[in-house]
């Protein structure tokens, strides 16, 4: 329900901003500007009409992304894509009887399916029988490595055994070395919650990290590392310097990319939950300020039924502390680690 109302939202007009409300202090937007998961000027479109039942942009937006070699942006269009999916199936259904061997709607029947069987009660038995859609995905496109993070995730569903999973991940990597989003199906993979441990998780995230270009995004690894201890509760011995050390490479990243761009905004919301869990205020509300009012799902529903309320929340909390020299008091809690494919 919070990914289906988030996507409505975003699909309420095309504007990316409310009527501007009264001004916020320290220069960050009011709480009414504040938009939770908007989409870019690529995807919105394609949103709109797929709400409207017509698949052809959506269609063209995924063939120009598959033509373009642009992985990054195919595989994020196809998640969001796949997430609205959910609760409307028409179009999609419209766009595979008109052109059911379409690589680009295969890969997104594929996806919607992972996501459907996740969900499910018996989602290992349901997953199991998704595999022929990713397999049918993949062979779609060789160089594409999208169908092979969609693997990775159903992988991790189905319980498949490091060795299996291994090789899952060198194709993947045959695909694209660099490709940000099957580094995180694999750091999922090793999670504590999962099938690693919070050492092993830091182990792959640092050294993905170090062997990434300068302003690549798998420089964010390590700071979804902390996330993910954090979310346990943090009560296992994981060193705090590599908690700060991955903050430190994450606000590095941060720096490189420039204010507004939407796809980025994840890895500052990621950020500045870690820098409000180390009590790095001043640190937070720079970061607070450099999201403006782009607050995207993850990771606040991984904390709470109202993603957007609990960004507010803390956004309030590091405002009143920063520059203080303390922090409020309490501590940002580290809720519910629910296993969601998300």
């Amino acid at each position: 329900m919070v990914r289906t109302m988030s996507y409505l939202r975003s699909l309420i007009g095309t504007a990316r901003r409310l009527r501007p409300g009264p001004p916020s202090p320290a220069g960050l937007p009011c709480d009414t500007e504040v938009l939770l998961d908007v989409p870019d000027e690529r995807l919105a479109p394609a949103l709109v009409a797929a709400a409207n039942g017509e698949y052809e942009p959506a269609a063209k937006l995924l063939a120009t992304t598959r033509e373009a070699a642009e992985w990054e942006d195919r595989d994020r269009y196809t998640a969001r894509l796949a997430a609205f999916t959910l609760s409307r199936e028409d179009w999609l259904a419209e766009w595979l009887a008109a052109a059911p061997y379409d690589p680009d709607a295969r890969l997104l029947k594929a996806e919607l399916a992972v996501l459907q069987a996740w969900d499910s009660p018996a989602r290992a038995e349901r997953l199991r029988e998704v595999g022929p859609l990713i397999d049918a995905a993949a062979d779609g496109d060789p160089r594409d490595p999208v169908p092979w993070r969609i693997a990775l995730d159903h992988a991790r569903g189905v319980h498949t055994p490091h060795t299996d999973f291994e090789r899952l991940w060198e194709q993947a990597l045959r695909r694209s070395s660099r490709h940000y989003g099957c580094h995180v199906a694999a750091l999922q993979y090793l999670s504590a919650q999962w099938y690693g441990s919070h050492r092993e998780c830091f182990d792959f995230a640092e050294q993905a990290a170090d062997d990434a270009l300068p302003g690549s995004l798998i420089q964010a690894l390590p700071v979804r590392a902390a996330f993910a201890y954090l979310l346990s509760g943090g009560r296992l011995p994981v060193a705090r310097e590599r908690i700060d050390e991955a903050a430190d490479r994450a606000i590095a990243l941060s720096a490189s990319f420039g204010p507004g761009n939407t796809w980025q905004a994840e890895i500052r919301n990621l950020l500045v939950y870690v820098l409000v869990s180390r009590e790095r205020w001043d640190e937070a509300e720079e970061q607070f300020r450099l999201i403006g009012p782009d607050v995207t799902s993850f990771p606040w529903a991984q904390l709470s039924d109202d993603p957007l309320g609990r960004f507010l929340e803390l956004r309030y909390a590091a405002r009143r502390a920063a520059g203080s020299g303390r922090g409020p008091r309490g501590r940002p809690e580290h809720s519910r680690a629910n296993g969601h494919y998300a």
